[in-house]
């Protein structure tokens, strides 16, 4: 019966040729239904219940098909490449395909579809960076981006390498690997890890010039970003605009603003609105961590080169800085990535264990530039505790203060540049590595004006 009713809809589309094979096979049943006098409204029937039959078995065909579709993707994520990145014959979904001698042809070319767009542009790749631990493979956010990418793109990936929990963020990370989605369509994955494959980057002055663009932008975006939020989380509402992050004390959620904060308020703004708006004014540090945690192990940063107007930066979750008593550490944080670990001084059991939360952040306390707190002060929330300068820079590295948190100018200038008002404020023992993280480039920490406060005399424990 189903040689006859393939036989007929070949006949119905032209094909006579191959209705009458159809129609040799089928044997009595052709002879049954053409010659005799069956019901119509019965033949139909018959007919539809068989067609559904073959469209049920189709559809089957296609989700086994796409299912391994996606597993050749995800295979595209882990695997080595075989050759160097000279031959441009890093992993491709295509080789993938072609070197199994027992995959359907058709597969192949359902899905190179899944990569390769209708039409080809002939510029060239733009350029967007992420990073992630040094010996993971490419994150699947990262191929999704690509993939979806209508135009030629190509993402560095910057590897960080491990310390106990955390992955430090140093200056000028090395190139690990890079996605590229060619203009047409291929998509290659080049892995530099030499534990992997005996494979040299290529000339790469201009591309780790551009990489050390890139981090220094996105610190300040992850400091900008963490200002909204802190504002919005005491206010109920994000900042209209830049000056009211930036405004005479007590209204100094951020020190300074730098050209790019002012370039980027608007779109990050959006960005952050959008993120926020199902979560209570409160904010949830929690969250905060979760996300930085799956930026940070899984390259969940945005990039320099976007598709949206509404980017994202790469640290997605707002600063925080952890002070370790027991290696006299603090460190200024985003989930699980270090940005910064000084080394300070501290009070032995006299500095308080807890969570805290920066409240004033003064310029000049007291006055004073190089008075007992130094050139900056950032008061931990109502309590005589507080991070600080100091005119005793001995002490850093010793517990010789009534309580509070010394450091030296230099990187309590720094800090008070890059952490916002609002920064939450963690103090323990035994959770920063002893290895210091402090940049010879500083961020941006220029004296700030009108952020003394000259209507109070603190009195912190030194």
């Amino acid at each position: 019966m189903a040689w006859y009713l393939l036989g007929k809809e070949y006949y119905k589309n032209g094909q006579q040729g191959k209705a009458n094979y159809c129609f040799n096979q089928a044997g009595e049943v052709y002879e049954a239904f053409e010659r005799s006098k069956v019901p119509a409204d019965m033949l139909r029937e018959y007919e539809d219940g068989l067609l559904k039959v073959a469209h049920e078995r189709h559809q089957s065909k296609l989700r086994k098909r796409r299912m391994l579709v996606a597993l050749v993707l995800l295979l595209l994520l882990f695997l080595p490449p075989a050759v160097s990145p000279e031959a441009d014959s890093g992993i491709t979904l295509e080789s993938l395909l072609d070197d199994g001698e027992d995959v359907p042809a058709q597969l192949a070319a359902d899905a190179q579809e899944t990569v390769a767009e209708e039409e080809h542009s002939e510029q060239p790749p733009k350029l967007a960076f992420t990073a992630m631990a040094g010996d993971a493979a490419a994150s699947s956010q990262a191929f999704a981006a690509i993939v979806k990418s209508k135009s030629p793109v190509m993402t560095a990936i910057m590897g960080m390498e491990r310390s106990g929990k955390w992955l430090v963020w140093k200056k000028k990370l090395p190139l690990t690997a890079t996605l590229v989605k060619n203009d047409n369509g291929r998509i290659v994955y080049q892995s530099y890890d030499q534990a992997r494959c005996e494979c040299q980057p290529p000339e790469s002055g201009e591309l780790q010039k551009q990489a050390a663009q890139w981090q220094e932008q996105q610190e300040q975006l992850a400091v900008l970003w963490s200002a909204m939020r802190a504002y919005k989380s005491s206010k109920g509402n994000l900042p209209q605009s830049l000056k009211e992050l930036t405004g005479a004390f007590p209204g100094n959620w951020l020190g300074a603003a730098t050209p790019l904060m002012k370039e980027k308020f608007a779109s990050l703004r959006a960005s952050t609105a959008d993120s926020l708006s199902e979560q209570p004014a409160g904010g949830t540090g929690g969250e905060e961590n979760q996300e930085a945690q799956a930026a940070a192990d899984g390259g969940g940063g945005a990039g320099a080169a976007g598709e949206t107007a509404q980017e994202m930066p790469f640290f997605t979750g707002s600063l925080t800085i952890i002070v370790d008593k027991q290696n006299h550490r603090l460190a200024v944080t985003s989930g699980s990535v270090i940005l910064r670990n000084y080394a300070v001084g501290l009070g032995g059991d006299k500095t308080p264990e807890g969570a805290f939360a920066i409240t004033d952040k003064v310029v000049n306390p007291n006055g004073h530039d190089n008075g007992e707190f130094g050139s900056r002060g950032m008061q931990l929330s109502d309590s005589n505790y507080a991070i600080h300068g100091t005119n005793e820079p001995e002490s850093i590295g010793k517990d010789e203060s009534l309580g509070c948190i010394r450091m030296s100018r230099k990187d309590v200038e720094e800090l008070f540049a890059l952490v916002p008002r609002g920064t939450k404020v963690q103090i323990s023992k035994g959770v920063l590595p002893e290895e210091l993280l402090v940049p010879e480039d500083r961020f941006p920490s220029g004296a700030p004006r009108n952020q003394t406060n000259p209507n109070k005399v603190y009195h912190w424990l030194n």
